[in-house]
């Protein structure tokens, strides 16, 4: 059985535990490259064509008006297929109570038909918001699992709760 783990991460300056701070990865690609050494799985890191602004303020003003313009950013490269994928892991931080915008250009363009999609979400509290329904949208014909839900400042703690929810 084949894996992928498909992200959106976002360096920089960061809410890390309810503070700003600059972090040099993503939150979420940390709990990607945990899923990665633990279950063999391939990554694809979704990445804005443009970069977002560096100043934590100005990037998530950018993303809720992406968000409210129902905007599909153009990305760096795009992942043509998840046909040798059994297992699809989907993983994001919550950017206004659901997944980044660039993570709908990327998800609206492969067929989830016969695939088990496993999310994961980083955030500051607020969990997966709306994204679930999103992603059973996004992924139509997948069978999408339980989810993990990770806190910030919790993300170099949490590689066994990662393998505990591999392994359900």
């Amino acid at each position: 059985m084949s894996s992928i783990v498909i992200y959106f991460s976002r360096n920089g300056e960061n809410y890390f535990g309810g503070v700003l701070k600059n972090i040099e990865k993503g939150n979420t690609e940390v709990i990607a490259e945990y899923i990665q050494e633990l279950d063999n799985a391939d990554l694809f890191k979704v990445e804005p064509a443009v970069e977002y602004p560096a100043d934590y303020m100005e990037c998530i003003d950018v993303a809720k008006k992406e968000q409210q313009a129902d905007k599909r950013p153009e990305i760096k490269e795009t992942l043509e297929s998840i046909e040798s994928y059994d297992t699809v892991y989907i993983g994001f931080p919550n950017w206004w109570g659901t997944l980044p915008m660039p993570m709908f250009t990327q998800l609206e363009q492969l067929d989830f038909t016969g695939k088990t999609v496993n999310p994961f979400v980083t955030h500051e509290g607020s969990g997966f918001g709306s994204s679930l329904k999103d992603l059973d949208k996004l992924c139509d014909g997948a069978e999408i699992k339980k989810g993990l839900s990770i806190p910030d400042a919790s993300v170099y703690d949490a590689k066994d709760r990662v393998k505990g929810w591999i392994n359900e």
